[in-house]
């Protein structure tokens, strides 16, 4: 297929031109520029590690290893070459190769892909916030192996070979990249050529169906505290729900952090003073060191959400993994009023 640029005198094709003849190289240029607009390529995906070779006895390594919205893994290959090379073999090896690995595994993986980036987030945290999850569910995480492959073009067999996977039950997809010269720029035409784009429609609305199951299986609480009840709380939220009531009760920010060591030093934020939601967000932000996520966002600081003890004002932290029912349990001994459990349990 030809781009054409249009002026006021024609519509003019444009130059297909070659990676290779514009000095482009795989790893250096496409790889690097890809690893940080993955989305390009794959949308809803989150790069997990670049140059992957976390197992024995081989040396071979995936070029970007991601996750999807799923909690998926996706292997992603590419090539610059006009037919992909034996590039489908290789992803096919080395998804089975992968298709074993744990949440910690990942987040091991991805926090020294963050480290070599210069990133200083904290790989689980940002893991668990792609997902939208409180903490890890081991039991539905990397279910699955997608693999993506990206190249100027493909060969009939590696298509042919890539259709049959498809049939038999393997999600892969081949997405071409095309450059063309304009002079001194260099444009690409990005196409994902199998599956065919209205197949893709077909299979993103069975993913989204998928996806939704997946959401009404994830855990939610009913909160017992004082005679009230508060129904369809997940984890975070169930959190922040115990220590307002036992705020509400007399209890203090200082008091209530020190029963939770892992959250001692972090639990609340504090400022001087009674501020109100607009103040305190600006005092909130004048910490922020810059991270993609805003302060703002990693606490309870809305307008109803704010503590007041002491002279200060308090914000929770909303920032919970895998120890938040431990906490919630922790801070829950002592008060026979205050009880929860999972939504589909009943009360004793």
């Amino acid at each position: 297929m030809a781009i054409y640029k249009i002026d006021t005198e024609q519509i003019k094709p444009l130059q297909k031109t070659t990676f290779s003849a514009q000095n482009i190289s795989e790893r250096e240029n496409i790889q690097r520029l890809l690893r940080q607009q993955i989305e390009i390529i794959s949308d809803d995906t989150l790069v997990i590690a670049e140059e992957y070779e976390g197992w024995e006895g081989s040396k071979r390594r995936i070029d970007l290893l991601c996750i999807d919205k799923e909690a998926n893994l996706v292997v992603v290959e590419l090539k610059r070459t006009d037919d992909g090379g034996h590039m489908e073999l290789q992803a096919v090896r080395y998804s089975a190769m992968v298709s074993t690995m744990t949440f910690d595994q990942v987040v091991d993986a991805h926090t020294s892909f963050l480290k070599n980036i210069g990133s200083d987030k904290d790989a689980e945290q940002e893991i668990l916030d792609f997902l939208e999850l409180d903490e890890p569910n081991e039991g539905s995480f990397a279910q699955d192996v997608r693999i993506v492959l990206a190249s100027a073009n493909f060969s009939k067999e590696l298509t042919s070979a890539v259709l049959w996977l498809n049939e038999k039950g393997v999600d892969i997809r081949c997405v071409k990249m095309e450059p063309f010269a304009d002079g001194k720029r260099i444009l690409l035409d990005i196409q994902q050529v199998i599956p065919l784009p209205e197949t893709a429609d077909f299979q993103i609305k069975i993913r989204r169906k998928k996806q939704k199951e997946q959401q009404s299986k994830k855990e939610r609480f009913t909160l017992l505290a004082s005679g009230e009840e508060f129904n369809r709380l997940n984890k975070r939220n169930l959190m922040f729900k115990i220590v307002q009531v036992m705020i509400e009760n007399g209890s203090n920010p200082d008091n209530i952090s020190s029963r939770l060591e892992t959250k001692k030093k972090n639990l609340f934020v504090s400022f001087n003073g009674k501020l109100n939601e607009n103040q305190f967000a600006e005092k909130l932000m004048e910490t922020d060191s810059g991270g993609v996520v805003p302060k703002t966002k990693r606490y309870f600081c809305a307008k109803n959400q704010l503590f007041f003890n002491d002279g200060k004002t308090y914000a929770m932290t909303n920032q919970w993994a895998r120890e938040t029912i431990e906490a919630a349990e922790l801070l829950c001994e002592g008060h026979r009023d205050i009880r929860f459990k999972k939504e589909w349990a009943n009360f004793g």
